[in-house]
């Protein structure tokens, strides 16, 4: 890939890259100095929000465009810095105003919509925890994840409320105030809710940010694993070190950018990349309310100047189904640094954004529990296809396997599979799973944060992802727990046992296929019988899960393999199912 240097966007300023020398950026880099180069709050400590908004607020670019956000019809709505900082202030006053504490978690459920920017930014004025949950999930993802983080606050609309929130508040003892985005105001509110828009009119404009110390918790966010509830990832205002120091070194984001982070905030993509980093850096960033289409997106990256674009292989692959030429055919001369993240981004689509719009897509690798860019393909270094690229200068990694002895050995043989590892200790590490200490301390090992994902180093220091070491799906750069998903097919009356994997998607990397075995007592003697509980099956597990979770292929069986300790092997249920070796089924039910 050729390398990128310099580069003019259309206001024709000269553009000098944020990390030029690698090498020297990682021997002169230090957390010290990326806290030097913030203000810190007046009296002390640090808020993420502060960063984010109140000190540019504060300067000349009060007047400066910090969020555009486009509605369905593609009609802009402008907030400038000054605009943010007031409107944040009125929400954290709501919240001070209902008696919402610090430490307290507010919640926000909604699509992209300007109130959950301004929830989540003056809830942590407030010294409240953030927390996103995505719009798509069904009842049962939303009223677990509600119930482990004890929300006290939700914002949403009052259509998602009325659909999924409302059946669910008997079982929320925790949850308080649920602040209700409304497009029609002549009714009143359901009952037990508030009107946003008339609590935020009525608030006071100005507000003193709570004073949070650099631990004190700010976000909240779920992550799936292989079994059990999800994990609650709490994260602290020390964070925004690292959302700085990515959105700089990363991504190449200067305050004259502007910027497209694609992620929905229910991600920790779209609140890490789609409002903090951003906003941090002084750039303007886009938010779009819209899904993906092809040429309502290349037309906002022409339309709205947009210069550095993130997103999703998923994307890509979706773009690349519709060709290059499409892509063409809209001209884009400011656009100069397009970077991808979710999953490992294949060779064939860094190449793609080559031939479709002149430029490589640079994956970069993280993960929820990280906060932020961890491994990056960076701007004045060559693209190497495929590859997730080097640690952030101030971030360590290794590959790693344990000894005969327990211990961890760092591999230092090019090429050599592993664990992919941190060494512990960066601002945005999170620092608990909420209510599972345990469950965190196992995370971690001889001073490393162990991810869970194997990888390979090159002589380069270039790593390369493998796959995954436990059984969590990666689909459309999500996490999904098989737990999860096998607990509401259960619910069906005729499932006896069911197990779910994860199997490859040219788009979604991965998609959800589920296996169930039917009870005694169920007529399942006829193939219309079968394929008439496959599809009550299919429709159940939609409804509980939400589209973005539920399987979208079943398969039934008399029996699932298992253990002879009673565990059903889904290694061995995917590997059947993609043609694989076996392996060791010398513990398989049935096995002598």
């Amino acid at each position: 890939m050729p390398q990128q240097v310099i580069r003019k966007n259309s206001d024709d300023w000269e553009l000098i890259p944020n990390l030029l020398d690698y090498d020297a950026a990682r021997e002169h880099f230090s957390w010290e100095h990326e806290l030097e180069m913030l203000d810190g709050l007046p009296g002390g400590g640090l808020n993420i929000a502060h960063e984010a908004v109140d000190r540019h607020a504060a300067d000349e670019r009060h007047n400066h465009l910090a969020l555009r956000w486009l509605d369905r019809n593609g009609r802009a709505t402008d907030f400038t810095y000054g605009d943010l900082c007031a409107l944040t202030n009125r929400f954290a006053n709501v919240l001070r105003d209902l008696g919402v504490a610090k430490g307290d978690r507010v919640f926000g459920l909604s699509e992209r919509v300007p109130e959950l920017y301004i929830t989540a930014l003056g809830a942590l004025k407030n010294g409240s925890v953030f927390c996103p949950l995505f719009s798509a999930f069904g009842p049962e993802p939303l009223r677990s994840r509600l119930s482990i983080g004890e929300a006290r606050v939700l914002m949403t609309t009052e259509s998602l409320y009325q659909r999924k929130v409302a059946p669910l508040r008997d079982s929320l003892p925790h949850l308080q105030y649920v602040l209700l985005v409304r497009d029609k105001t002549d009714a009143e509110c359901p009952h037990g809710t508030l009107d946003f828009r008339a609590l935020l009119q009525s608030a006071a404009e100005s507000f003193t940010i709570e004073n949070t110390d650099p631990e004190d918790p700010a976000l909240l966010h779920f992550t799936s694993g292989t079994t059990g509830k999800p994990k609650g990832a709490l994260h602290v205002h020390e964070a925004v070190l690292a959302h700085h120091a990515s959105a700089r070194l990363a991504l190449d984001l200067h305050p004259q950018d502007v910027f497209w982070c694609t992620a929905d905030p229910g991600w920790v993509t779209g609140t890490s990349y789609g409002i903090i980093a951003p906003l941090v850096i002084g750039a303007t960033m886009i938010v779009d309310r819209e899904e993906f289409d092809p040429e309502r997106w290349y037309g906002i990256l022409r339309d709205q100047h947009v210069s550095v674009w993130y997103t999703a292989p998923t994307a890509v692959r979706m773009m690349m189904k519709h060709g290059s030429a499409l892509a063409r055919q809209f001209e884009l001369p400011a656009l100069r640094f397009m970077a991808s993240v979710g999953e490992p981004l294949n060779p064939e689509a860094v190449r793609w954004g080559e031939e479709a719009f002149g430029l490589p897509f640079h994956d970069n690798w993280w993960q929820t529990e990280t906060g932020g860019i961890m491994i990056a393909n960076y701007l004045s270094q060559p693209v190497r296809p495929g590859s997730m690229g080097r640690p952030l200068p101030g971030i360590e990694a290794a590959i790693v396997s344990a000894g005969d002895d327990g211990k961890l050995e760092v591999i230092t043989e090019a090429g050599r599979e592993g664990e992919l590892a941190l060494k512990r200790g960066w601002p945005s590490m999170f620092r608990t799973y909420l209510y599972e200490e345990a469950r965190y301390q196992k995370c971690f090992r001889d001073g490393w944060y162990l991810t869970g994902d194997l990888a390979r180093c090159d002589e380069d220091g270039y790593f390369w992802f493998v796959g995954r070491a436990d059984d969590v799906i990666k689909s459309s750069g999500h996490l999904i727990g098989p737990f999860e998903v096998e607990s509401a097919l259960m619910e069906h009356p005729a499932v006896a046992e069911a197990a779910v994997i994860g199997i490859p998607d040219p788009v979604a990397g991965e998609i959800v296929k589920g296996f169930v075995s039917l009870r005694p007592d169920v007529d399942a003697t006829s193939k219309a019988a079968v394929e008439t509980l496959r599809r009550e099956i299919l429709a159940l597990a939609r409804k509980r899960l939400g589209p973005a979770v539920a399987p979208r292929q079943i398969q039934v069986e008399n029996d699932l393999p298992r253990t002879r300790s009673g565990k059903i092997m889904r290694r061995l249920l995917k590997a059947r199912e993609l043609g694989l070796p076996e392996g060791d089924t010398s513990t398989l039910e049935g096995k002598e």
